[in-house]
């Protein structure tokens, strides 16, 4: 089961602590992000981007450390973590994390969250986690989670359309084949009640986010 983690160069604040999640196949860095890698002693794997973000000497830094750099010019037609979440989707792995992509620009998170749902089509799972939230999309279908302690709040927002016959089980909050309209707050801050829920639904994209009210993750 190959496992990549993506390091964004968002806003440092919003990134958790990376030392936390090292247990991994690959690290890809992205822009910024390739930096801030090698600060916290993580030297990735592959880098990509157009170093816009960084001075001359942050830049020499990275091409003293890196051989393999995809760099890329500043106009183009896909962000550079598009690019770098493309490459890693291409590689089959079980899952993708991807951290300091939200925070900051909006755009930027919008952005990334985009990529969630072309990565959805591949059927690769990708997750976006930033210190206070976690972010992924759902396909029809029967899923299971955990608890985590870090992420008190569970809540679900239809993606692309409403959401068809979806049933919450083992949530303090439960449902049976409801039809959940675009646009509906009804499903957030929902709670799991015990060590494992489901949710399932037969028609629709289903967002999960996974929150805390403080810097937890």
């Amino acid at each position: 089961m190959i496992i990549i983690h993506i390091l964004a160069g968002g806003p440092d604040n919003y990134v958790p602590e990376l030392h936390k999640w090292k247990v991994c196949d690959k690290w890809i860095g992205v822009d910024r992000g390739v930096f801030t890698l090698l600060e916290q002693g993580i030297i990735p794997d592959e880098a990509f981007g157009d170093f816009d973000s960084i001075n001359e000497e942050q830049l020499k830094a990275i091409q003293d450390r890196l051989q393999d750099l995809h760099v890329y010019p500043s106009e183009k037609d896909a962000t550079d973590l598009e690019l770098a979440v493309e490459w890693a989707v291409s590689k089959k792995p079980a899952y993708i994390r991807v951290f300091g992509a939200t925070g900051g620009r909006i755009d930027h998170t919008f952005g990334a969250i985009q990529l969630l749902y072309k990565s959805l089509q591949e059927n690769v799972k990708v997750e976006l986690i930033d210190k206070q939230n976690s972010i992924q999309l759902f396909s029809p279908g029967t899923h299971e989670i955990e608890v985590r302690t870090q992420a008190k709040y569970v809540s679900f927002v239809p993606y692309a359309g409403g959401v068809e016959n979806l049933t919450l089980t083992g949530f303090k909050y439960p449902l049976t084949n409801h039809y959940v309209e675009l646009g509906s707050t009804l499903c957030i801050s929902n709670e799991l009640l015990a060590q494992r829920g489901t949710f399932s639904f037969t028609t629709g994209i289903l967002m999960m986010i996974r929150s805390n009210d403080a810097d937890c993750l």
